[in-house]
């Protein structure tokens, strides 16, 4: 890995509820911004980032337990890397779906799109992060999407449908209510 003057990197949890992949997407597209990443790979990275973050929803754990997410990149290699940890057991593996099976297809797209993939145990015992790299050369390294609050800690600007933009704190969760909207 690059040094970490090199290392560019945001954190989030997300609690346990399936309108966390819509919002994983909205905060990816927030930390990439005006970066001057290619469209093809924001897309690319949003569908990795999709499939890991509804994976992680699928675990059995304890409802009270969130999903982390880091997305870093490093100027220096060109890589764009997305993490999705869970508190879940279990080794993700990349499944043989049959023609009529509507899900299984999710880390064969990750496979697919990733420049590579895997998973690493948690340092603390619990769990497990699946991270994808995504090659990303285009990648600006200064922050566009992220601000910094006076202790230094990286806030998200998110911009949602309505409203003002939102600035959360990266190492803080997410929490968003509101009623669905239909469409």
């Amino acid at each position: 890995m690059a040094d970490h003057s090199d290392l560019h990197e945001v954190t989030f949890r997300l609690s346990r509820s399936r309108r966390s992949v819509p919002r994983a997407r909205a905060l990816l597209n927030a930390v990439l911004g005006d970066r001057g990443v290619a469209q093809e790979v924001l897309d690319d990275a949003e569908l990795v980032l999709s499939e890991l973050v509804t994976n992680a929803l699928c675990v059995p754990v304890p409802s009270d337990r969130r999903v982390g997410v880091r997305i870093t990149h490093s100027v220096v290699e060109g890589l764009l890397r997305l993490e999705v940890s869970d508190a879940g057991g279990g080794r993700p593996e990349a499944g043989e779906p049959g023609v009529d099976e509507t899900c299984g297809r999710g880390l064969l797209l990750v496979e697919a799109l990733a420049h590579r993939w895997g998973y690493e145990e948690r340092a603390a015992g619990i769990g497990k992060t699946v991270f994808a790299e995504l090659k990303a050369p285009d990648l600006l390294a200064g922050p566009v999407a992220c601000e910094q609050y006076a202790a230094a800690d990286p806030v998200v600007v998110l911009t949602l449908d309505d409203g003002p933009a939102q600035r959360v704190h990266a190492v803080e969760p997410l929490s968003v209510r509101g009623g669905e909207r239909a469409g």
